[in-house]
């Protein structure tokens, strides 16, 4: 046996300790004597291994942490929080944590003295959904006019003419906006915004909430955003010079800012591509197309998260750009979220959810008529 595994007051720990540096030593039974045990067998353990360092750093990083299903999402490792108890920006989740199935405990090739357990995962790949290639060229096909809101409205679209700073922060600004609301109503915001020159995160802080909301104005809580653009704007200018963050995890760090804005920010502004950007009609798409599931249960995902995760899982990492705004659009025109149009839908025998929802009249005329031809 080559470690000694210690739970002080329900609060798991990993101790390494070879063999020798532990025996005659007794359990504590009280927590001053467990802190006298820690600091004997980590005085022993330095005498017999010169190698191992035991300092508070070291003793903090063999600690793992032991995820217990019904929990709530934890971050796995160490983070250091603040005394309000919130995690630093710069160690904010990038994304929820799968679940405990997507794990599996093994251990790091060490010494002959001393065993660590780790968090270890599982392959990140998945057998792919059936047909998925077919179904994916219909879409395009369908959406080869591109016609859709998206295709001239969307968020990559603003900012275009700017020069690569200006347009980075006009691409974040319209990303912002867009959560919570369709492609034309933040697209007339952003050129609102445009016209007075405040797409610039100077000019952002020398304009009140006020006057920003009003000119931001129809957009899903645009009160909110207004006061998020002028938090965004000064950390801009104090940490980036007026540039916005290079990274995920600074971009996550900003106010207001989810996964689905980063992705889309990291894609379009820095041509960076670490995830997909997953929308209400990316998710709603998948799942309607049975392309993604929920680990272990075979269920629908529950949340746009959920959805990226599995499809990173099996979608080619080529794929991970186009397929943002070609089932956004598609989601706009045929595969609306209420009344789908599977009457029009090419792909709707290959689709295991088309005419189960309510769809359109002339969607169910024309189901009605394909059925009367096949009799």
């Amino acid at each position: 046996m080559g470690s000694i595994n210690l739970t002080l007051f329900g609060n798991p720990s990993l101790l390494v300790l070879s063999t020798a540096s532990w025996k005659g030593l007794r359990m504590p039974i009280t927590l001053s004597s467990s802190r006298s045990l820690l600091s004997k067998a980590q005085t022993l353990d330095s005498e017999l291994n010169p190698g191992l360092e035991c300092s508070d750093d070291d003793s903090k990083s063999m600690v793992r942490t032991y995820v217990r299903r019904k929990k709530a999402k934890r971050l796995v490792g160490d983070v250091e929080k603040n005394p309000n108890g919130e995690a630093p920006p710069d160690q904010k989740v990038v994304a929820n944590l799968p679940d405990i199935e997507e794990f599996a405990y093994g251990k790091v090739e060490g010494s002959k003295t001393s065993t660590e357990l780790v968090l270890k995962k599982t392959s990140n790949t998945v057998e792919p959904p059936a047909h998925w290639e077919e179904v994916l060229e219909g879409i395009r096909k369908m959406r080869s006019s591109e016609d859709a809101p998206v295709d001239s409205m969307g968020c990559e679209k603003a900012g275009s003419l700017l020069p690569p700073k200006e347009r980075r922060f006009a691409v974040l600004v319209s990303s912002l906006l867009s959560s919570q609301t369709k492609d034309h109503v933040t697209h007339g915001a952003v050129q609102r915004l445009s016209e007075k020159g405040l797409l610039d995160a100077d000019a952002i802080i020398k304009t009140d909430e006020a006057s920003l909301a009003s000119l931001i104005y129809p957009v899903g809580f645009y009160t909110r955003k207004s006061q998020y653009m002028k938090k965004i704007a000064n950390i801009c200018l104090e940490k980036y010079g007026g540039d916005i963050p290079r990274s995920l995890d600074g971009l996550l760090s900003l106010p207001g800012m989810g996964p689905k804005m980063a992705h889309l920010v990291m894609n379009v502004a820095w041509d960076d591509v670490q995830g997909i950007c997953v929308d209400t009609h990316v998710h709603r798409i998948s799942n309607r197309l049975g392309w993604v599931s929920k680990p272990g249960t075979g269920k629908k995902t529950s949340s746009p998260e959920q959805t990226r995760i599995s499809l990173e899982k099996w979608l080619p990492k080529d794929e991970w750009v186009p397929i943002n705004p070609l089932l956004v659009g598609f989601g706009q025109t045929v595969c609306t979220p209420v009344r789908p149009r599977c009457g029009v839908c090419s792909i709707n025998e290959l689709c295991p959810s088309a005419f189960k929802e309510a769809s359109s009249p002339g969607s169910r005329a024309k189901k009605s008529g394909a059925r009367i031809k096949k009799q």
